[in-house]
């Protein structure tokens, strides 16, 4: 293994990749940036050709990034995910230590069978959802749930792309294929002490409050504004219990106010329902109150009060339903009139919960209450009954309207374009770019989301990040810097033990990768392990695995696509990148290096 001349290019670019890095962890400019510098200065140098240079804005791998964040918007704006999200989110509850360990686990055995970007443009909706309804900084959860996505990637062949190259790049050596399924002990291993390492150390690692990616504070919610608006519980009415009584009964006297009915006991759902209407036995509802006039109207007609949401668990959970504040305009035609005499619950489906007039909030006799200019009006409806009543003007809303809208009616649509991408991936022989925006293509054009929807869900400081660093690994592999640094740091360790070869492979399959993409690692490093390998009579086969696992070991820096997805939402720089990282890849390289040396 002789090691290339070195070069005045081979020096220009190595110094290149080294201001990059500094740049990076220092974070004098946006990272964002910094790839767009490079993007331009290489073609200045003469490293690479103007369209080598932004040939990363075409690449397979940003385009398909792209592809992926559309449908993954498309699936959670359809509602897809939260179906399997939310008993996650369930079992978790508040507990950080539980979010971490189900969503973490759910999402590496995902991205073990699909591009573990996909999976995460998936599950990120979703998270921010939790994190804002959990009241955990999405900071906490964002990298622990990419990590264990990228360690996915580990556990079976076709988890990731230098996995997936393996075989064939063993086939000139004429070494035996792998099986799909060979490396999944030692993928599970590598997932589970990902995992494992943030439920011990996250919070040391982890960025503490900082958090760019909330949807919106706890502190928005408008409700605790209201002491005596209380919170939402949902009620039975046993059949035979008594009477059927009025929704305005429950309202005026007790101050308990019935946001959603279904007189049948489940099938049928009216939100909200009039006020005037009945609220029969057999009935279920849900109600705002505080939790002494809830447990006195239980005690009063005999309702069962539940734990929790159940019948209308969906229809009113945070994605799909919430309280907000509206001001009466001086040009409403609200102005002079009653509640009831607009029938604003019928009319509008919005269930008014209280009136505020100066520093004095009412919660009962609204129906009778004539409205007038700067009232403030607290309701409770589904987001897309706001969404509909804003552009008329006679509310002027107190919190922005940016709610996703969930569509399920849409999830069928939604399902069929990905899986539609997900069958061209593995049976039509397209580009992987093709096969997945065909499926983004198929929800615009099928109407799982508009054309603005799919451009807003796209983190263009990732699309830059990725696209400026591709043409940094064309010109570290055009000028030979690249196979001189692997060359030069496999030679300097003369002949090592099997196990200490796996760790070298390791650590310089590592580094290569924080410049090169992995693809790229893998198929410049290969050879030279095999060679290697033989030379100092270690498995040959080990050793090319070894660097195809070690091609996912990407947590220094955010120049994997996971870590650059979730950088802007998380609010992460370079330094938290490095801080949680740095730990995990010394960790990651032990125990594929116990791995590999107990397979020998």
């Amino acid at each position: 293994m002789t090691a290339p001349t070195f070069t005045l290019e081979m020096a220009s670019v190595l110094i290149v990749t080294a201001l990059t890095v500094v740049f990076f962890v220092t974070e004098w400019l946006r990272v964002d940036v910094v790839a767009i510098v490079v993007m331009v200065i290489l073609p200045i140098m003469g490293h690479v050709s103007g369209p080598e240079a932004f040939s990363g804005l075409s690449s397979t791998a940003v385009l398909s990034i792209i592809a992926v964040i559309i449908m993954g918007r498309g699936l959670d704006h359809s509602g897809v995910v939260n179906r399997l999200v939310n008993p996650l989110m369930r079992l978790a509850g508040s507990s950080r230590t539980r979010c971490i360990a189900l969503l973490s686990g759910t999402i590496a055995i995902i991205s073990s069978f699909m591009q573990n970007v996909g999976a995460a443009a998936l599950f990120l909706p979703a998270i921010k959802r939790l994190s804002v309804a959990a009241n955990i900084p999405l900071g906490q959860l964002l990298m622990p749930i990419g990590f264990a996505a990228i360690l996915g990637g580990t556990v079976t062949l076709v988890g990731s792309s230098p996995l997936i190259m393996l075989n064939d790049l063993l086939t000139p050596f004429q070494l035996a294929p792998f099986n799909l399924f060979d490396v999944t002990p030692i993928g599970l291993l590598l997932v589970g002490t990902g995992i494992a390492y943030f439920l011990v150390l996250g919070r040391k690692v982890l960025p503490g409050t900082r958090d760019a990616g909330s949807e919106r504070p706890p502190s928005s919610n408008p409700v605790q504004f209201y002491p005596e608006l209380g919170n939402l519980y949902e009620l039975r009415y046993p059949r035979g219990s008594g009477p059927a009584l009025q929704v305005v009964n429950l309202c005026d006297p007790l101050n308990v106010h019935t946001v959603a009915l279904s007189p049948d006991g489940g099938h049928d759902k009216i939100i909200p329902p009039d006020r005037d209407m009945a609220i029969p036995s057999g009935s279920v509802f849900a109600v705002y109150g505080t939790r002494d006039h809830v447990q006195s109207a239980c005690g009063t007609f005999g309702f069962e009060l539940q734990d929790d949401l159940d019948v209308f668990a969906n229809d009113l959970s945070l994605e799909q339903a919430g309280v907000v504040e509206a001001i009466i305009s001086p040009r409403s035609t609200f102005v002079g009139r009653s509640l009831s005499s607009i029938r604003f619950r019928h009319n509008y489906h919005m269930a008014p919960l209280a009136v505020s007039r100066g520093d004095h909030p009412v919660y009962t006799g609204l129906g009778h209450l004539v409205l007038e200019a700067g009232d403030i009006i607290l309701m409770h409806a589904a987001w897309k009954r706001f969404s509909a009543m804003r552009p008329q003007r006679d509310l002027l809303f107190a919190q922005p309207m940016d709610r996703e809208i969930i569509q399920p009616e849409k999830a069928g649509l939604a399902i069929a374009c990905f899986a539609m991408a997900t069958i061209l991936v593995m049976f039509s022989g397209l580009p992987l770019a093709v096969c997945l925006m065909a499926g983004a293509a198929g929800m615009i054009v099928t109407g799982v989301l508009d054309i603005d929807e799919a451009y807003r869900g796209v983190d263009w400081r990732t699309v830059f990040l990725l696209a400026g660093l591709i043409p940094l690994g064309i010109a570290m592999q055009k000028t030979g810097a690249a196979t001189y640094l692997a060359t030069k740091l496999l030679a300097a360790v003369g002949t090592p033990s099997p196990g200490l070869l796996f760790f070298i492979l390791g650590a310089v399959s590592t580094i290569v990768t924080l410049v090169v993409s992995n693809v790229g690692a893998t198929v410049l490093l290969v050879p030279l392990a095999v060679d290697m390998a033989n030379s100092t009579g270690a498995d040959p086969r080990l050793a090319a695995l070894t660097v195809a696992l070690a091609a996912s070991n990407s947590f220094l820096l955010p120049t994997h696509q996971v870590n650059a997805l979730y950088m802007g939402p998380g609010g992460y720089t370079s330094r938290d990148f490095i801080k949680a990282g740095l730990p995990l890849t010394i960790v990651f390289l032990i125990v594929l290096t116990l791995c590999m040396t107990i397979l020998y």
